[in-house]
C-alpha cells in the first residue's frame, strides 16, 4: 500500500494541480506515480519541469529516452517504472521482445543503441562513474558526447521517479512488465 495518499487532478493540492494535469495528459491519465508525487506541489513541480524540458529539448529521440528510462529502472529494480516505461516503449515503436532486450541491456541488431545502454547501466549502477573505456566505446559507436551528457540528464530524471517508488511503495495500476528469463 502507498504511504502517502494519491490525488486526481480533482483533490490535488492547489500548487500541484498545473503540473498534475500536464503530466497526467501527457500520458493519457492520472498514474498513481503522479498522483502520489502531487502530495508536495515542491515534488511534482520539480518532475513536471525536468521531463517537460527534456522532452522539448533532449538531442536525444523519444524511442532513445524511453531505453534508458527503462535500463535505469531495470537496473534500479522498480517495478512501478519497469511497467511505466514498457509501455512507454511500445508507444514509441519498441515490441515486447526488444524492452526485454532493453531491460538486459542489448537490443540485438542495434550495436549502436546497445552501446548507449551499455554506457547508462554503467553510470546507474556505479553512481555516475563510467569507465574511459566505456565512455570511447560509446563515442566509436556513434553517440556524440553532447548525448553522452543527455542520456546522463535522462539517468538522473529516472532514478528521481525509481527512488520515489521505492521510497513510498507506489501502488501498481499498471500493466507488469514482462518477467526476463
Amino acid at each position: 500500500m502507498t504511504r502517502i495518499p494519491i490525488h486526481s487532478t480533482d483533490d490535488a493540492p492547489d500548487a500541484s494541480k498545473a503540473a498534475l494535469e500536464r503530466q497526467s495528459a501527457r500520458v493519457g491519465k492520472t498514474i498513481n506515480i503522479f498522483g502520489a508525487m502531487a502530495h508536495s506541489p515542491t515534488l511534482i513541480g520539480l518532475y513536471d519541469t525536468v521531463e517537460t524540458f527534456l522532452g522539448e529539448n533532449s538531442t536525444l529521440e523519444g524511442a532513445v529516452r524511453e531505453a534508458v528510462h527503462l535500463t535505469v529502472a531495470n537496473v534500479n529494480a522498480c517495478d512501478y517504472c519497469q511497467a511505466a516505461y514498457t509501455g512507454s516503449a511500445k508507444k514509441q515503436g519498441f515490441s515486447t521482445e526488444q524492452t526485454i532486450e532493453i531491460r538486459r541491456g542489448a537490443v540485438e541488431g542495434d550495436d549502436k543503441l546497445t552501446a548507449l545502454l551499455t554506457f547508462v547501466r554503467e553510470l546507474a549502477s556505479d553512481k555516475g562513474y563510467v569507465d574511459d573505456t566505456t565512455w570511447s566505446a560509446t563515442l566509436d559507436a556513434g553517440w556524440s558526447d553532447v548525448e553522452l551528457l543527455d542520456a546522463y540528464a535522462e539517468v538522473v530524471r529516472t532514478v528521481l521517479t525509481n527512488w520515489f517508488n521505492h521510497l513510498v511503495h507506489t501502488e501498481q495500476d499498471l500493466p507488469r512488465a514482462s518477467a526476463i528469463d
